[in-house]
């Protein structure tokens, strides 16, 4: 506001000088007298301000034309490029504003108008390197991937559009579904700029697809050294890839290198529970069971896990169910209100026989947390107290149509995968699955018959006929 005023305060001002100077000129004397030989002139005041004015713009168009005649001798005398030095700043100031139009019409969505005046800024400015990335951007607007693709091969050949060239390419190849010849490509840009946070994004999605463990883990590695991602997400990532790495090497029998990659994953990233099972399983095999029970324990108080449960089962397969149930007391004293821990310890009271401890175990989980799994302990629970078949089967009935509880749920689409994995089966995306209940239009519910002839025997059938 305060600048507002100060601004019309200033152009009162001006304006009453300028009144205030024409006012002098108007009163002055005679005003200019000017005599050439015989004849004498008499210029009152505005016209001598004229004159002046028109004689300033007389100088200025003097120092045009003598300039343009200096230049023209300079090029008769053999310097060919001063008269073209003369007239080049007009034609750059028409070039540049010919590229900033096409720009422009980029980002407007108007495709052909972009395509014309790339070629129009070409004519004049002559930069390939300029107007070729402006070009390709419209004809793959335009659909055109055919010259797109040439375009982006002319920017090959020159050292400061290589990088350009390359990566638009390699979104060709992506978007044709060619992966083999994009992951070249993706290698060949991060070599050009190792820096690039996109093409690090991009080649380690495309060596995790491919299962190229090493080869992500060192592009991995880059994007923590160039600063484009934080410490902790790489450590969780590098976590991953090292699991993955370690599967392999034990599917090709080297097995102590994959024994020592679990463990280096599991320190990376404590709550990954295929890293945690793996080193479990890599310390059991090493007669360290103490350091197994310890990465079990710490991945529970993380995350209650299915597959954790189990890999402390490994530990001491030959034990009666007495006996387990102290044992896993190590497990089951972590967490305990979790639902994952009582239904485990529900399902240790009843392969024990021990269905009073089960119900306890259990609790009200059935009625505030009803899943497939709950459900079915109860059915199982019931049957081992001896209640009615009614009873039994309304248990079954209601497990059936149950939610399936945490499951491996991709963040990115939602999709439901039946196994951890490093990469979604559905969209591609790299780490995504988190163990957490599905979206209601996920749950599988054929899973809940599988389960129950595990719970309760043979008696199945004859309890739902």
């Amino acid at each position: 506001m305060l600048w507002s005023l100060l601004k019309i305060l200033f152009f009162v001002i001006l304006v009453a000088a300028l009144a205030y100077g024409a006012g002098i000129l108007m009163e002055t004397g005679p005003g200019l007298r000017v005599a050439v030989a015989d004849m004498e002139f008499v210029l009152g005041p505005l016209q001598a301000v004229i004159l002046a004015l028109l004689t300033v713009v007389g100088v200025w168009l003097l120092l045009r034309v003598a300039g343009f005649l200096v230049a023209l001798v300079r090029f008769l005398n053999g310097d060919e490029t001063a008269i073209s030095r003369y007239f080049s700043r007009s034609r750059e100031r028409r070039g540049f504003q010919a590229l900033a139009d096409g720009m422009l019409a980029l980002a407007s969505g108007e495709a052909r108008l972009a395509m014309s005046n790339a070629a129009k800024a070409e004519r004049f400015l002559r930069r390939p390197d300029l107007t070729n990335l402006l070009s390709a951007q419209a004809a793959e607007m335009l659909g055109d991937k055919g010259r797109a693709r040439d375009i982006y091969k002319k920017l090959l050949g020159d050292d400061r559009t290589r990088f350009v060239g390359v990566r638009g390419l390699m979104k060709q190849k992506l978007a044709e579904g060619d992966t083999e010849t994009a992951i070249k490509l993706a290698e060949k840009a991060f070599v050009l700029k190792p820096r690039h946070a996109e093409t690090q994004t991009t080649l380690l999605q495309l060596q995790a697809n491919a299962e190229d463990w090493k080869g992500a883990r060192k592009t991995l590695n880059a994007k923590l050294r160039h600063g484009n991602i934080p410490r902790d997400l790489h450590r969780r990532r590098d976590a991953v890839l090292a699991v993955c790495e370690a599967r392999d090497l034990m599917v090709d029998g080297d097995e102590p290198r994959a024994r020592d990659l679990s463990i280096e994953a599991n320190k990376l990233s404590p709550d990954l529970v295929p890293a945690a099972v793996m080193a479990a399983r890599a310390y059991h095999a090493q007669g360290r069971e103490k350091q197994a029970v310890r990465v079990l324990r710490r991945a529970w108080e993380a995350q209650p896990h299915p597959d954790i449960a189990a890999a402390f089962a490994e530990l001491v397969p030959d034990e009666t169910p007495q006996d387990r149930i102290l044992r896993f007391g190590q497990l089951t004293d972590v967490r305990p209100d979790d639902p994952e821990t009582r239904m485990l310890t529900a399902e240790l009271a009843i392969a024990a026989e021990d269905f009073p401890a089960a119900r306890k175990a259990l609790g009200d989980l059935a009625d505030t947390a009803p899943t497939v799994r709950a459900l079915t302990l109860m059915a199982a629970i019931e049957r081992g107290l001896g209640s009615d078949d009614e009873v039994v089967r309304g248990f079954l009935a209601k497990a059936l149509g149950a939610p399936r509880g945490p499951q491996w749920v991709c963040d990115s689409c939602a999709t439901v995968q039946p196994a951890w994995a490093p990469v979604c089966g559905h969209c591609g995306g790299f780490d995504t699955l988190a163990w957490k209940p599905a979206p209601a239009n996920q749950a599988a519910l054929a899973g809940a018959s599988d389960m129950l002839p595990l719970l309760v025997g043979g008696g199945l059938e004859k309890s739902v006929e």
